[in-house]
């Protein structure tokens, strides 16, 4: 079983609390015992047995974006970080730089004032200043312009948040050009769970998380899955869906987003999917757009660049988070899942996913393709560095094959040279 990928490490989901076994701590009675045991260790070994199997609500899992971002608030007067919701961008601020005022736009009163009395609203929040959920007020933009050229070399004085980036982009562009550094996060990636536990994944526990998905409240929680994402999709999905295009059937929106689950992975075809839900071709575009805009889903590009006319030039669709698709897929747990023919599909939904995390989390912009040709050739993804291409195929198999028929057909149209390296 391949566990490594392009310098990606599968780690270890939140073991579960042993069977049959009580281990309760108060967290008053556990900071007791580590001030007073002289040998620490011993307190930090029952910290992290708390940790691991009786989960303290409310934990605080480290995230790998925290750098970059107290780099660029050195160094910009703004940033504005996107990402879906849920994803943890109001915890990540407040959690990076806590003397920061705080306002959010979610309540519609401010959303109201920020709106309509932009410069009362600056004067009633104070600077250095969190503004969350901006995207409800985009007239204030052009006063956190203006309120920015005049102290434009006081850096890290605005910190922005926004779900929905087909509202927020149009206002950036506008307003903030030059004056912002866009940065965005996702659900979690392996990583930070590594990270925060201490283990690596087995094949069984790649397969859990594939199925539980990686937002952060989600696991820090230890919520049930099912009950999650219901109220995710309700709440937060069908809202924001409802605000941009004013959907009067959501009914077959559900039906739309639960048929793009049972496709992650596959090449998209708009008119296929028009005709499953029942609706016109420009309304899937229309939500489509939707979903990438608040991401939800990433429309991968083919790459075609000096490899002829011979390419499948639509874009493959994928989930950027398989908990969500898993759920919307219909899989009710993850023997359900390992027991699908999805299972291939959701694990290279899986792999892309911390390849865009990987990249985001250094504040990077990811480039990822896939190919495939009219002859059934194909690479999952192809990333192009430089005048080279690196080349990434994903196989749920215990013994993965070392060389692919898509990777050999690379080699023919631009040669060996140009491969900087195959996973």
């Amino acid at each position: 079983m391949k566990h490594r990928l392009s310098g990606i490490h599968f780690e270890t989901l939140l073991p579960k609390q042993p069977s049959g076994r009580s281990f309760q701590i108060d967290r008053l009675n556990l900071k007791a015992a580590c001030e007073n045991i002289v040998l620490g260790s011993i307190a930090l070994l029952l910290l992290k047995y708390y940790q691991w199997y009786c989960k303290l609500p409310g934990m605080w899992i480290p995230r790998d974006l925290v750098a970059f971002l107290r780099s660029t608030a050195r160094q910009r007067p703004a940033i504005l970080l996107t990402g879906s919701r849920q994803a943890g961008k109001t915890s990540l601020l407040e959690h990076t730089f806590p003397d920061y005022n705080y306002v959010s736009l979610d309540l519609p009163a401010l959303a109201e004032e920020a709106e309509n009395s932009g410069e009362q609203f600056l004067a009633r929040h104070p600077v250095p200043l969190i503004i969350d959920e901006v995207q409800y007020a985009p007239r204030l933009f052009r006063y956190l312009k203006n309120a920015i050229d005049r102290h434009r070399r006081d850096y890290g004085r605005y910190l922005l948040t926004g779900s929905q980036k087909f509202q927020l982009m149009q206002g950036i562009s506008e307003s903030l050009a030059g004056r912002v550094s866009i940065v965005e996060l996702h659900s979690l990636s392996l990583h930070e769970i590594e990270a925060f536990v201490g283990k690596r994944l087995g094949r069984d526990q790649i397969v859990d998380w594939m199925w539980r998905g990686g937002y952060p409240e989600l696991v820090a929680e230890d919520l049930p899955p099912r009950r999650f994402y219901a109220d995710y999709v309700a709440t937060y999905l069908e809202r924001d869906v409802r605000q941009a295009l004013q959907v009067r059937n959501l009914r077959d929106f559900d039906r739309f987003l639960r048929l793009c689950a049972l496709r992650t992975g596959q090449i998209l075809s708009m008119n296929a999917l028009a005709s499953e839900v029942g609706v016109a071709t420009n309304t899937i575009k229309s939500w489509m757009g939707v979903l990438e805009a608040s991401n939800i889903i990433l429309l991968l590009p083919p790459y075609f660049r000096n490899l002829g006319k011979r390419v499948v030039k639509a874009p493959k669709l994928y989930f950027l988070d398989t908990g969500l698709a898993c759920f919307l897929a219909g899989f009710d747990s993850p023997q359900s899942l390992a027991g699908s023919g999805h299972l291939g599909a959701m694990f290279e939904t899986l792999v892309l996913g911390q390849l865009i995390r990987r990249s985001a989390n250094r504040g990077e912009t990811p480039v990822v393709c896939y190919y495939r040709d009219h002859h059934g050739n194909e690479v999952d993804f192809v990333l192009p560095v430089g005048e080279k291409l690196r080349l990434v195929e994903c196989k749920w198999s215990e013994t993965p094959e070392p060389q692919t028929r898509g990777f050999r057909e690379i080699e023919s149209l631009i040669g060996p040279h140009g491969v900087l390296g195959k996973t």
